[in-house]
């Protein structure tokens, strides 16, 4: 075996799991409205437990509904009616001889009063969270007691369902968390003050759940081992409320990191590299004797493996990269690395979540969706379906009509599969948007679909396979405004810059537009060691992107000194400036630009849309940046869907 210390047994109390891979808790927003165990997330779990898991954490599970709810269609266990539909969960978990904890959960202060119908939100002290930006009240010492009974009722509610044990969340800002931190805990009765009284309330949760539910029953507490806020825990004070948690009978530590306050520490983003956070759990590892569990951002077997080998932890945690792949831990068991569809690091998942829908993946648009889409209909019959542009959504639509019997036929213009997402890859901190790319087009190969490079087909072409369906794909191209001096030689696009048909160094250049791209191409400028401006629109850069992803772009920007210049638009370009116009005042300014790059968008190709539609009735599908100007994740869902309904 390939990968010996991954697929080694170990223990959580006297808890035997058949490996060290965890799926720690993410959010899901698939239970019932009553927080009981949907089918939705029955098979939503099922499908990373038949992919080899050896334990499941449960999203984050309510314990009190009148100020506790985290977000809508939550799991919860406050009363014995959701037992029944919890114990099918964990049955059929089990069949695969996977493990299960439920994660207990209260946000505290980290909530909106819209979730709890208008109620001020609560807190260990009045203390706003800087993110959600609500003042909550602080809770009465009768208030943190009931709690405390709350949390009991909900641990023994699941063991009730026949849940293996329960993990108390005391990272990321939320109520436990607030009690533990100086940061957020300013009380001056028993629940408050010195270190010991820091640490009461979680103390009475849990050895009230090992009185009622027997010291058999596991505990894991995970914590923010660095919330990374000014006043807030630091390493060695996590180290000590570790030690201290091992010293009342807790079973596990699971390593995390980050409040909302530090968003982008808690769920990171592309750029941030596996084990960047490593020694949070290596230094609560060194201090106690219990398991330690951990995240650190883990999307292939071999890092996870090595994390393993040196003793930084006792339990890998893969989160985003199981909801990617629900079949990574069989995928590595058996050295199948290649074959693991990799996360991307886009948020999308948590993104998804925060506009309240449920929980979703860029590139696997089954998640959350494994009940609809349960069964793949192999009826292609080796029919022909052709292809036209080797993008994401081309290459998606190509493997799902490939799985089902078709025989698909990619025709990509250009040398190269991969189509905006490969220009994706290109700035720094971006190579596992190049990893997925390669992912699709090793997955091609071992599909042996038909890919013709450099190939530009017409009508006719397209007429001699006699194709079952045509899929156009060809995606988008960049938006050229009709600004005076836009053809001059100095102007390209962002698309030039990325491909590498332009590139330069230690010249002034302009970039005009922030989006996602826009940003990218600067920060790839800027580390080329060009002198880069922005130019926007907009009162501010990154219209439309998350705000994690924004902030971390953001950081980059600053970085390298790029100068950001908002509520100004381009009026002309000169052959060594640029002139713009403030949007308010209309007060003109000059910059210097050796180089100018357009990053204003695109437009959905139609090529020969309407001569195919003409040429095959009914038989066009459009996909991806060829239908409208999207996400990688557009891309792939509708590549996955119209290709599974064919």
């Amino acid at each position: 075996m390939k990968y010996k210390q991954l697929f080694s047994k170990g223990k959580i109390g006297n808890l035997e799991l058949k490996n060290r891979i965890v799926m720690p808790a993410i959010g899901t927003a698939l239970a019932s409205s009553t927080g009981e165990a949907s089918q939705e997330i029955i098979a939503y779990y099922e499908e990373r437990a038949k992919g080899g898991c050896g334990l499941i954490i449960t999203e984050i599970t309510r314990i009190d509904e009148e100020y506790g709810v985290g977000c809508a269609n939550q799991l919860t266990l406050t009363k014995p009616q959701h037992v029944p539909q919890l114990e099918r969960l964990v049955r059929t978990v089990h069949k695969y001889d996977t493990k299960m904890f439920v994660q207990l959960h209260h946000p505290g202060r980290e909530t909106h009063s819209v979730l709890i119908e208008g109620r001020q939100i609560v807190a260990p002290s009045a203390i706003m969270c800087k993110r959600t930006m609500e003042m909550p009240r602080a809770l009465t010492t009768e208030e943190v007691e009931g709690l405390v009974k709350k949390f009991v009722t909900g641990a023994k509610l699941a063991q009730m369902a026949g849940v293996d044990g329960v993990e108390l969340h005391g990272a990321h800002g939320y109520l436990i968390n607030q009690f533990l931190s100086p940061y957020t805990n300013k009380r001056t009765d028993r629940y408050g003050g010195d270190f010991i009284k820091r640490m009461r309330f979680i103390t009475e949760i849990t050895l009230g759940i090992k009185h009622i539910c027997g010291p058999n029953f596991p505990i894991s507490v995970r914590l923010s081992g660095d919330e990374f806020v000014e006043g807030g825990l630091k390493l060695e004070d996590s180290i000590k409320i570790a030690r201290y948690l091992e010293s009342i009978g807790v079973d596990a530590i699971n390593v995390s990191s980050g409040t909302y306050e530090s968003g982008v520490t808690i769920i990171e983003p592309t750029s941030y590299p596996q084990g960047w956070k490593r020694h949070l759990a290596a230094g609560i590892k060194q201090a106690v004797k219990i398991p330690v569990i951990a995240v650190s951002t883990i999307k292939k077997p071999e890092f996870a493996e090595s994390l393993l080998e040196e003793g930084t932890v006792d339990f890998v945690a893969v989160g985003r990269s199981q909801l990617a792949d629900p079949e990574w831990s069989n995928k590595a068991m058996e050295g199948r690395d290649d074959e693991i569809r990799p996360c991307i690091g886009c948020l999308h998942c948590i993104e998804t979540l925060g506009k309240g829908g449920v929980v979703k993946c860029a590139v696997n648009p089954r998640v959350g969706r494994e009940l609809e889409f349960s069964a793949l209909d192999r009826n292609g019959l080796g029919r022909v379906v052709a292809i036209i542009g080797g993008g994401p959504a081309g290459m998606e639509a190509a493997l799902t009509l490939a799985n089902r019997g078709f025989k698909p036929v990619i025709y990509e213009k250009s040398g190269q599969l991969g189509g905006a997402l490969r220009l994706a890859g290109m700035p720094p901190g971006k190579q596992l948007m190049t990893d997925f790319v390669e992912f699709q087009k090793r997955e091609l190969l071992h599909a042996n679909v038909d890919i013709r490079l450099n190939t530009e087909p017409t009508v006719e072409d397209i007429q001699a396979v006699d194709p079952y369906a045509v899929f156009w794909a060809a995606g988008a191209e960049p938006i050229i405004p009709p600004i005076p001096g836009v053809n001059e030689a100095h102007v390209c696009t962002a698309n030039d810059i990325l491909d590498g048909t332009v590139s330069f160094s230690g010249k002034r250049t302009v970039v005009i537009g922030s989006g996602m791209t826009g940003c990218e191409t600067a920060e790839l400028l800027a580390s080329q060691g060009n002198e880069v401006t922005i130019i926007e629109m907009q009162a501010q850069i990154g219209n439309g992107i998350y705000a994690a992803m924004l902030y971390d772009i953001s950081q980059k920007l600053t970085k390298y000194k790029v100068q950001v210049v908002t509520n100004h638009k381009v009026s002309s370009i000169e052959t060594d400036s640029v002139t713009v116009s403030n949007t308010k005042s209309g007060q003109p300014q000059t910059f210097a630009a050796e180089h100018v790059v357009l990053s204003l968008g695109v437009k959905s190709q139609k090529g020969l849309l309407s001569h195919l539609e003409e040429a095959f009735p009914s038989k066009v599908r459009v996909i991806g940046d060829s239908s409208k100007a999207g996400r990688v994740s557009d891309a792939i869902r509708e590549g996955f869907e119209k290709s599974f309904v064919l």
